[in-house]
Order: C-alpha cells, then sequence, then structure tokens
C-alpha cells in the first residue's frame, strides 16, 4: 500500500517532468464554465480557432478562456506540435503516467498558422491546390445578389476588411467572403498592421471573368450612385 508520503513524492516527481519541458502551469485548473463540464484548456482553444474567421491574438484567446497569456501561449504550442505530429495536445496533467505524454500522433492536413500578430486555421500548403479544386466544383455557378455587391465592393476598395466591407453593405459580410474566397474571385492579400484585421483583394480569374486585364479599367460607377462616389471610386 502507498503511504500519503509516497503519494505526494510521485505526484511531486510527475510535476517535476512537465515543469522541466517548458513554464510552471496552472496545471491543476480545467476551465470552469457556469453549467458546462471541467473543460481542457487545449481543446477549448481549438473550438474557439475552429470557428473564428479572422487570425486571434493570444491576449484575445486569454480573454476569451480567463487564463494567463503564458499558459495560452504553452497551449497553442501544444497544439501545433500535434497538428504537426510531433507530439499531443491537452492540459498537462498530474494524475497521469508520464508514458503518456511521450504518445505521438499523426500529422493533419491543416495547421495552426500565426498571420497578422493572431493565430488561425489554414490548409496545408501541399493541399491547397486539392481544396480549391474541391470547393470550386462544389460551388454553384450564379452568385448571389450578396455575393456581387460584396464583390463589387471589394473590386473597388481593395485593399479592404471584412469590417470595412459590412459597415459599406451594412450586413454582416462573412459567409458571402467566404463564399468568393471559395470560388477564387477574392483572396487574403495582406493584414492591418494596426488591427490585425485581413485584407481582401480580387484575383486574377475576376479579371479574366469580367475579360479585362487590370482594374484600371472597372467603369466608374459614382455616376450611377444617388450619394455621388463616397465608398466606391478606385483612388
Amino acid at each position: 500500500m502507498t503511504s500519503e508520503t509516497d503519494a505526494a513524492t510521485d505526484v511531486d516527481g510527475v510535476r517535476g517532468v512537465a515543469e522541466s519541458d517548458g513554464p510552471e502551469l496552472s496545471i491543476s485548473t480545467p476551465l470552469d464554465v457556469p453549467g458546462q463540464p471541467q473543460l481542457d484548456l487545449d481543446r477549448a482553444l481549438e473550438a474557439i480557432l475552429f470557428i473564428a474567421d479572422e487570425p486571434q491574438s493570444v491576449v484575445h484567446l486569454a480573454a476569451a478562456v480567463a487564463r494567463p497569456v503564458a499558459e495560452v501561449r504553452a497551449a497553442i504550442a501544444r497544439l501545433r506540435a500535434d497538428y504537426d505530429g510531433m507530439g499531443t495536445s491537452g492540459e498537462p496533467r498530474t494524475d497521469v503516467a508520464a508514458e503518456e505524454a511521450m504518445a505521438r500522433g499523426i500529422r493533419r492536413g491543416f495547421e495552426l498558422r500565426e498571420v497578422g500578430g493572431g493565430w488561425r486555421f489554414y490548409v496545408r500548403g501541399e493541399y491547397d491546390a486539392l481544396v480549391a479544386e474541391f470547393v470550386l466544383t462544389q460551388s454553384s455557378t450564379r452568385l448571389s445578389q450578396a455575393a456581387l455587391e460584396t464583390l463589387s465592393v471589394i473590386a473597388y476598395k481593395q485593399p479592404i476588411s471584412r469590417s470595412s466591407i459590412a459597415s459599406i453593405r451594412a450586413v454582416n459580410v462573412d459567409s458571402v467572403v467566404r463564399t468568393l474566397l471559395g470560388r477564387g474571385l477574392v483572396t487574403e492579400v495582406s493584414s492591418d498592421p494596426e488591427t490585425g484585421a485581413i485584407l481582401y483583394g480580387t484575383t486574377e480569374l475576376l479579371l479574366t471573368n469580367l475579360g479585362i486585364n487590370s482594374l484600371d479599367e472597372l467603369p466608374h460607377i459614382s455616376p450611377l450612385l444617388d450619394d455621388g462616389q463616397e465608398g466606391f471610386d478606385l483612388d
């Protein structure tokens, strides 16, 4: 039978292994969400990043899960290693055998990438062509009115963020932008240096579909608008 002294020694031994691999973490306190079971930090961050349309900063993620920034950084490192097939993710525990931490996973078809000061899921580069072809074959041939309006705003105001597009159209444009990205008509061109928001622009495919050589050939639409040129003419 193991004495209380031996048990304490065993726990300290496992804790020592965890501490030797990185900074000390609050490893005994899972996320406490009212009305929900205790949540693992890594899985919680994974769930948030899965539905995020924009890169999420470490500070923003830490606020979302109410955990210190250092713990969130460590969790992101574990997730990246897990997706790369270099390790497993999940908060370090003091009640599991040390051998479990040595298990290795498989390299996923997606990765967690830092872009514009934040973190977001992306398809791995070697699968880009395959996924692009799949998305294009799944798309219908006609764009909706909302998609056409959003595409027009991007064409005339690029590079432009989703929030700016939404401000011009006065509606949420997240799903429409995803559709245009899937069709290959717009792409991520850069990120705002102040906010980290992704900026979108049109692609060569749009020029091909319109039968023009450059954006300079787009017609000036301000004469057709009741409120003049605000928000649309190219600079």
